[in-house]
């Protein structure tokens, strides 16, 4: 194995948070600053919420909808014209 081709790792690197909250994790930086972290961020809170802009479901139900209830298509073969070059 190659020596001096690892960066340094600090089993203990300080992280920080925009909202304040501090915690330890292994990096290659000593200390490392975040806007976002598990304490603050919304989906791990428990307090987000999917939002549906679009109606992207209600488009989709009604595609599926209009698709059920039309009879199915037959398939239709057509010939290869071999005298047409």
């Amino acid at each position: 194995m190659k020596k001096d081709i690892h960066p340094q790792y600090y089993p203990k690197a300080k992280v920080k948070c925009a909202c304040g909250n501090t915690f330890t994790v292994g990096s290659t930086k000593p200390e490392i600053e975040v806007s976002i972290c598990y304490n603050c961020h919304p989906f791990y809170t428990g307090k987000g919420k999917l939002l549906d802009i679009a109606g992207r479901v209600e488009k989709f139900k009604a595609r599926k909808a209009k698709m059920s209830t039309g009879k199915p298509k037959k398939k239709v073969r057509v010939k290869k014209n071999k005298s047409a070059k």
